[in-house]
């Protein structure tokens, strides 16, 4: 009698295969020569109208549910009948219980099956309370397909590798248990959890409407529309007036449907902090460092200084799951020296023609003061900044100001640290990288924690060749924003648009920009993460 547990999966560059009886079936490994299974968490919903999880339902409602799940075989060469008190079962182990489900087919036609499924049609085999299913043994040569439901992404307490066994069971006789006389397994490897960088092809824009962000909704709407792209606007309703996409319910309650997931992480005794928002979580595109290629890029957070004992930190649940994806390895930067405390605030990527592919935008005090005394060289000192929305202050004034000047140089040796980290683990050269004039104000004192001084022109967003960045209201000369002028000579012999929006009062004044206004839904990597070497 020959038993082959075998699988269909997305596998490498040949898309859907049946291995028949695979000799690697019971490992895996990476890379484009190697082998293994795939399994989606399936983390979606199917239905439209009551919300919940696919991953959180134990039955099967849906033919659609089926194409979120891996495909099993279990093909049998045998007698017409087993043996009486012989079976075939099919189990895991506890680990891996809280990770995976297995369904297997009812043998019920599928034409039948289009018009009503039910939990009856597609029966729970294994779960995390039940390690152990009988599978019934069909006679014969003949196979039965199984369903493989993945339920969990990666972590800190699970690598990703579920193997899932079969064994004949043979009766022992006067109440001893059934001792197996034959085993085969097969091993999966769960699809991670990816982040998409600004320079991938954008989808669909996310902002929310407030009392008072008319006009900055109205100039979002233009960018948005003019450049091609899907807008998506969270009303008041909904948003309980948070303005940061942030928001708790919109994924569940709006965006979480058919093919759109939702995943999240609670901490345990620790205490959230602004780190925990997702302005401090980036990723950079594709990159090779050393000769090591991240062709799905880096993952970049914001922590404490290494030496600062008492300092906010994103909390340890997420990190630990960050990490626990291996393939974009994350980067961690020094954010806690802002206010708010994103990476965000002071850097972003851009795609561009040439080298890599993308530039890296730092916030730069250095650039700042390096623009605005040139512009008393050539006799526009008395140029002011924040015309029209707060005291206005001039350029010489600023520039005499020591106590700021002071807390810039402090703001640019914080970014500098940064920088030197950012060339080292993306392979980074100066050239790769675009200093934008953007000063900071100390606002806190006691642990001297800065913001941006006018609207931080690196919190953008990124829509292809256009960007959306935040109006600076700099000096004007000769009816002209000089920040705005140099801003366009940087990015546009890139190829890119710079379009400025106003969120002085709106987002600025409440220690926010653009991107920390908006979110983006983009396209996924070509690259097939399972080829990652």
């Amino acid at each position: 009698q020959t038993f082959y547990l075998t699988n269909v999966f997305l596998h490498r560059s040949a898309g859907l295969l049946l291995q028949m009886n695979n000799p690697n079936k019971a490992s895996w490994k990476w890379g484009p020569n190697g082998h293994g299974a795939i399994l989606l968490v399936n983390c979606d919903c199917e239905s439209t109208f009551r919300k919940e999880l696919d991953s959180e339902d134990e039955e099967i409602t849906r033919v659609s549910d089926l194409k979120d799940m891996s495909k099993m075989i279990l093909r049998t060469r045998g007698p017409a009948v087993l043996p009486e008190g012989y079976k075939l079962s099919l189990h895991i182990s506890r680990s891996h219980a809280e990770s995976v489900r297995v369904f297997r087919t009812s043998g019920k036609p599928q034409e039948y099956l289009l018009f009503k499924l039910f939990q009856k049609d597609y029966p729970l085999v294994l779960n995390k309370e039940q390690l152990a299913g009988e599978v019934p043994y069909v006679g014969g040569d003949s196979q039965q397909e199984l369903f493989v439901e993945g339920i969990r992404f990666p972590d800190k307490d699970f690598d990703g590798l579920i193997t899932i066994n079969l064994s004949l069971l043979e009766p022992s006789g006067q109440g001893f248990p059934e001792t197996p006389i034959y085993t085969d397994k097969v091993m999966f490897r769960v699809a991670p959890w990816i982040m998409t960088p600004n320079t991938l092809k954008p989808v669909e824009v996310f902002v929310c409407s407030t009392s008072d962000n008319y006009d900055f909704l109205k100039a979002i709407k233009s960018l948005v529309q003019s450049s091609g792209y899907k807008l998506k606007i969270c009303h008041e309703y909904m948003n309980r007036g948070d303005r940061w996409m942030q928001l708790e319910d919109f994924p569940y309650d709006v965006l979480l449907g058919p093919d759109f997931g939702y995943v999240t992480r609670y901490p345990v005794n620790e205490r959230v902090s602004s780190l925990d928002s997702f302005g401090n979580l980036e990723v950079s595109p594709p990159v090779t460092v050393n000769g090591k290629k991240y062709p799905l890029g880096r993952i970049i957070i914001g922590v404490a200084f290494p030496t600062t004992a008492h300092g906010r930190n994103m909390t340890k649940v997420i990190q630990d799951f960050l990490w626990a994806q291996k393939v974009q390895e994350p980067i961690a930067l020094y954010s806690d020296w802002l206010v708010v405390g994103h990476v965000d605030e002071f850097m972003t990527f851009v795609p561009a023609p040439d080298r890599k592919g993308f530039r890296l935008l730092l916030a730069s005090p250095d650039a700042g003061y390096k623009l605005f005394r040139s512009l008393q060289v050539k006799g526009h000192g008395s140029a002011k900044l924040f015309q029209g929305k707060e005291e206005e202050i001039s350029v010489d004034e600023l520039m005499s100001n020591e106590e700021f000047r002071a807390e810039n140089v402090y703001v640019q040796n914080c970014i500098d640290w940064n920088r030197d980290i950012l060339k080292k683990e993306l392979g980074l050269d100066d050239e790769d990288i675009i200093d934008l004039p953007i000063l900071f104000k100390v606002f806190s004192e006691e642990d001297n924690r800065a913001a941006a001084y006018y609207p931080d022109m690196v919190n953008m967003l990124v829509l292809g060749k256009n960007l959306g960045i935040p109006k600076p209201f700099g000096p004007q000369v000769r009816g002209t924003c000089a920040l705005e002028a140099e801003m366009r000579s940087l990015l546009e012999p890139l190829g890119l648009n710079c379009t400025f929006i106003d969120d002085f009062a709106s987002y600025h004044k409440l220690l926010g920009e653009v991107h920390c206004g908006s979110n983006v839904r983009r396209e996924p990597f070509e690259f097939r993460w399972w080829n990652l070497e």
